[in-house]
């Protein structure tokens, strides 16, 4: 049970890093491919974000690839049979975030279903 749990939270943060990578996030498709349909997000703004709005805004070209985003203390816990929780500090474009995610297992894969970023000092 452990060593699945492991290779769940494995999964999870590869997916993680994936959406972080700005070719990634450049490539509706790639980004469609690691997010949940029923995917939402809290972000640091306090704005709320779905998809479509996530699609949009990553493939506008807003991403730059000169100021990737700097994670530390990556931390992961499969919570469920299928279910991972992860937690880290992300900085980029001058702002650092606790950042919040819950990953569940379809039938194509491991997707983000839930995220939250909270500004931190």
């Amino acid at each position: 049970m452990a060593e699945e749990s492991e290779r769940a939270v494995r999964a999870a943060v590869d997916g993680e890093m994936r959406l972080l990578d700005p070719e990634v996030r450049a490539s509706p498709a790639r980004v469609l491919e690691l997010l949940d349909p029923e995917f939402t997000e809290i972000g640091a703004s306090g704005r709320r974000w779905d998809v479509d709005s996530i699609v949009t805004v990553t493939s506008d070209g807003s991403v730059s690839a000169e100021s990737p985003v700097e994670v530390s203390e990556m931390s992961g816990v499969a919570l469920a049979p299928g279910v991972v929780h992860l937690t880290y500090f992300a900085d980029g474009q001058g702002r650092r975030a606790w950042r919040s995610s819950l990953w569940r297992l379809t039938e194509t894969g491991w997707r983000m279903y839930f995220h939250q970023g909270t500004l931190a000092g």
